[in-house]
């Protein structure tokens, strides 16, 4: 198993070969420079239940059997969600609510792995689902370090096209890498899209020193065709991310893809992918903000907060 500390185009376990490419084309955090500035008017302190944009649905999944990979466990069976909101800034009219966890009670094991496919789910309890969010926080195990925690729904959801959506709150702190994005393992493709990945560790503009602590303050959307062959990458300067809520949307098209970020348009590339993939919630360590120490704040009030995850198909 490759080592999870390297960058996010190259998280997942690689060939010699995939890895050879990997360390070519990445660096620290991403692939370019391009930035995208944002106002701090876009801090959000409402959690999503003050928002206007929630469901009483606890772990609905409405499984989309025409992009089911091959040789995978079966998508949870379909159910009617009691409320369909659409996607924030977006017209309601042209999606249909696909997938959702409003996180109200508990993680559902029908519906969320613990753990990437790769590795063991580690035994020390670091994520919890609890006051309608779910909480992934920094923590040592009993080995003394710091690690992973992967909340996925692989063998469980996968789509492929549509509008996907979190709200959420960043941890603070050295090392600390969350990240929502898509992803794959078929065969030895690797095919990934990072909606957002956050260092908050890493030098400025990454984060800023606030309290003594390192605060998040941009995020990055990376495309991958497979690992080490990056399609797209693009930097999105914010205010600080873990000040509050945000939402992190991305809108998949047979030949486009259009970020967003708290509703509003970030970057738009013209990359056509087609593999059904599943959900990626995790807490890493590493890449373009460093490695967790001493200083790393550890605990529940350090959380990666989700409100909710919802995905949509097109009408």
């Amino acid at each position: 198993m490759f080592t999870t500390d390297f960058n996010r185009c190259c998280r997942l376990p690689l060939t010699a070969s995939a890895l050879a490419l990997a360390l070519a084309a990445c660096g620290g955090g991403g692939g370019g420079d391009d930035a995208t500035q944002l106002p701090a008017s876009g801090v959000q302190n409402a959690p999503a239940s003050e928002t206007g944009n929630t469901s009483s649905s606890s772990g609905t999944t409405v499984s989309n059997p025409a992009s089911a990979p091959v040789a995978t466990a079966p998508t949870p069976a379909p159910t009617s969600p009691a409320a369909t909101p659409g996607p924030f800034g977006q017209d309601a009219g042209k999606y249909a609510l696909a997938f959702a966890d409003e996180f109200e009670s508990g993680l559902a094991g029908n519906t969320w792995n613990d753990a990437a496919w790769y590795e063991k789910s580690n035994a020390t309890r670091n994520y919890t689902v609890e006051d309608g969010a779910l909480k992934i926080w920094p923590q040592k195990d009993a080995s003394g370090k710091f690690f992973n925690r992967t909340i996925d729904t692989d063998g469980k959801y996968y789509q492929t096209y549509g509008y996907f959506e979190i709200e959420a709150k960043l941890p603070v702190g050295k090392g600390t890498w969350p990240a929502f994005w898509l992803f794959n393992h078929i065969g030895d493709r690797r095919p990934e899209i990072d909606i957002m990945e956050a260092y908050a560790g890493g030098t400025a503009p990454w984060g800023k020193m606030i309290d003594g602590q390192p605060h998040p303050t941009m995020y990055a959307a990376t495309v991958w065709r497979t690992a080490g062959k990056e399609e797209a990458f693009k930097k999105i300067a914010t205010p600080d991310l873990s000040a509050g809520f945000h939402k992190y949307a991305l809108k998949w098209e047979p030949n486009k893809m259009t970020f967003y970020f708290d509703g509003k348009e970030v970057y738009s590339a013209p990359v056509a992918m087609s593999d059904p993939m599943y959900i990626m919630l995790d807490l890493w360590y590493g890449s373009a903000s460093g490695q967790p120490d001493n200083t790393t704040p550890q605990g529940k009030a350090n959380s990666y907060v989700v409100n909710y995850v919802r995905a949509w198909k097109f009408k």
